[in-house]
C-alpha cells in the first residue's frame, strides 16, 4: 500500500512537471489571446507550480539538498537583504528577482530526480509534435500584417507582439510571448531532432521526424532568428563530437546529413522559404554591419559581455542596485517602463544587481553547474547515452549566460537542465 502512495505521489509530481513544460510553451498565448486581461499576472504562471512542487517534494523526503542549492539559497537570502537595505529598497521587486535562484533554479534538481529517461524522451517526441502547428503559426504571423489577431501583443495590444526583422517583416512570436521564447522552442528542437536521428532504436516515428526536421530548417528563415540558426550550429557541432567519438555512428550522421539536403533542396522551391530567406539574409547583414561584424555577432553577443560586466562591476556599489531591478518587470514596477535599469547582458544584470562579491558567486553556480553537466554528459557518449550531450547543445549557453530575467528563457533553461540530469541521473551527482 505504502509503495502504491509512494507511487502515486511521483506521477503527481511528474503531471506537474508536465504542466510547467506546457504553461511554459502555452503561456504567451494564455497572455495574448485567451485571458488578456491577465496578462500581467501570468507571466509568472508557473512560479506558484514550481513552488508547490519544491514543497511537495519536500514533504515526501523526495528532494535531496546539494551544494549548488545551499549556495544558492545564501547568496540569494543575501542579496535580497542588501536589496532592502542598501539598495532600490522595493520589497517586491526583490521578491521577483529572488524567484530566479530560489525557485526555478532548485526545479532544475527536482526534475531531475523525479522524471526518468523515458521521461525526457516523451518531452522530446512532444516538442517534435508541438513543431508542426508552431511552424504554421509562425509562418501565419510571417505573413501578416501587425494589426491581424494573429499578431496580437500582450494584454490583446493591436500594435502587435513581432520585433523588428527586414524587408518590411517582423519577427514572429509564435505562441511566446516574444521572440526570444520562440527561439527557445527551435533550439530545444534542434537537440531533439539531431539526437533522434542518431538513435539506433528510433523512439519517434521516422515520418514525424522527419516533418519535425522540416519545420527546422523553416524555422530558421520564417524567424528572422539569428539565435536559431546559432542553436541549430551548435546542435550539429554536439553531434559531430558525437561522431569522433563513436564512429560508428559517422554513417548515421552522413546519411542525416545527406537527407536534409534533399529536404533543404525541396524547401528551397517553395516561395514562402524563398521569401524567409531574402528577408533573414537581409536581417543577418544588417545586424553583422551594426554589431562590428562576426565578432560582434558570435563573441559580443553570444558571450554575453561577461569581461564588460566584471570590469564594470568595479564601479557599481558593492553591494549592487538591488535584487530584481535589472528584470523587465522590475524596472516597470520601480519606474513605469520595462528599460533595463541595470544592463541587458545577463552576467551584467546580475552584477549591477548583486554587486561584485554576491554577483560572481552567483556567476560562479551557474558557471561550475554547467562544467559539471557538460564533462558528466561528456563521459556518457563512451557508455552509448548521448541524449544528455545533445540536449546539453541548448542548455551549454542558456545556463550559463541565458537571460534568467525573461520568464520564458528561465523558463527553458530550467526544463532542459532538468532534463539533462534526469537523462543521466545514475552518473550525476551535482555536488560542488
Amino acid at each position: 500500500m505504502a509503495q502504491s502512495a509512494s507511487r502515486a505521489y511521483i506521477t503527481q509530481l511528474k503531471q506537474g512537471i508536465w504542466l510547467y513544460f506546457f504553461l511554459l510553451i502555452f503561456e504567451g498565448a494564455l497572455r495574448k489571446w485567451v485571458l488578456p486581461g491577465l496578462a500581467t499576472p501570468l507571466l509568472i504562471v508557473r512560479d506558484p507550480l514550481a513552488l508547490w512542487l519544491i514543497y511537495r517534494a519536500c514533504n515526501r523526503g523526495l528532494f535531496a539538498g546539494n551544494g549548488y542549492l545551499l549556495l544558492s539559497i545564501i547568496t540569494s537570502a543575501l542579496g535580497f537583504f542588501t536589496a532592502l537595505v542598501w539598495g532600490h529598497g522595493n520589497v517586491v521587486v526583490a521578491v521577483y528577482g529572488l524567484r530566479i535562484m530560489l525557485i526555478h533554479f532548485p526545479l532544475i534538481f527536482l526534475i531531475g530526480q523525479i522524471f526518468s529517461r523515458q521521461d525526457v524522451l516523451k518531452v522530446g517526441k512532444m516538442v517534435l509534435m508541438l513543431a508542426l502547428p508552431m511552424t504554421l503559426l509562425m509562418a501565419v504571423q510571417f505573413y501578416s500584417p501587425q494589426s491581424a489577431w494573429v499578431n496580437r501583443g500582450l494584454g490583446g495590444d493591436t500594435e502587435g507582439a513581432g520585433f523588428s526583422g527586414a524587408l518590411g517583416f517582423f519577427r514572429p512570436p509564435g505562441t511566446f510571448s516574444f521572440i526570444t521564447g520562440l527561439a527557445s522552442f527551435y533550439g530545444l528542437l534542434a537537440a531533439y531532432v539531431l539526437y533522434f536521428w542518431l538513435e539506433e532504436k528510433p523512439s519517434v516515428k521516422r515520418p514525424l521526424l522527419i516533418a519535425a526536421t522540416a519545420c527546422l530548417m523553416l524555422a530558421i528563415p520564417l524567424s528572422i532568428s539569428r539565435t536559431v540558426l546559432f542553436e541549430t550550429v551548435l546542435s550539429v557541432l554536439f553531434a559531430l563530437v558525437i561522431a569522433a567519438s563513436k564512429p560508428k555512428y559517422t554513417g548515421k550522421i552522413l546519411g542525416a546529413a545527406f537527407g536534409t539536403v534533399c529536404l533543404l533542396g525541396l524547401l528551397s522551391t517553395l516561395p514562402v522559404f524563398q521569401t524567409g530567406i531574402e528577408a533573414f539574409t537581409s536581417r543577418f547583414d544588417e545586424a553583422s554591419d551594426v554589431e562590428g561584424g562576426l565578432k560582434g555577432t558570435l563573441v559580443d553577443r553570444f558571450l554575453g559581455g561577461m569581461g564588460s560586466a566584471i570590469s564594470e562591476g568595479e564601479h557599481l556599489p558593492f553591494w549592487g542596485m538591488g535584487l530584481g531591478m535589472g528584470t523587465n518587470a522590475g524596472a516597470k514596477l520601480m519606474t513605469g517602463k520595462t528599460d533595463f535599469l541595470v544592463s541587458e547582458g545577463e552576467w551584467g544584470r546580475i552584477i549591477g544587481e548583486m554587486g561584485l562579491l554576491l554577483g560572481l558567486i552567483t556567476i560562479f553556480i551557474r558557471v561550475h553547474f554547467t562544467w559539471k553537466l557538460s564533462w558528466q554528459a561528456f563521459a556518457l557518449i563512451a557508455q552509448g547515452n548521448f541524449l544528455p550531450w545533445m540536449l546539453l547543445s541548448f542548455a551549454f549557453v542558456n545556463v550559463i549566460q541565458g537571460q534568467w530575467a525573461q520568464p520564458t528563457s528561465l523558463g527553458f533553461s530550467t526544463l532542459v537542465a532538468g532534463l539533462i540530469l534526469a537523462a543521466s541521473r545514475s552518473t550525476i551527482k551535482p555536488k560542488l
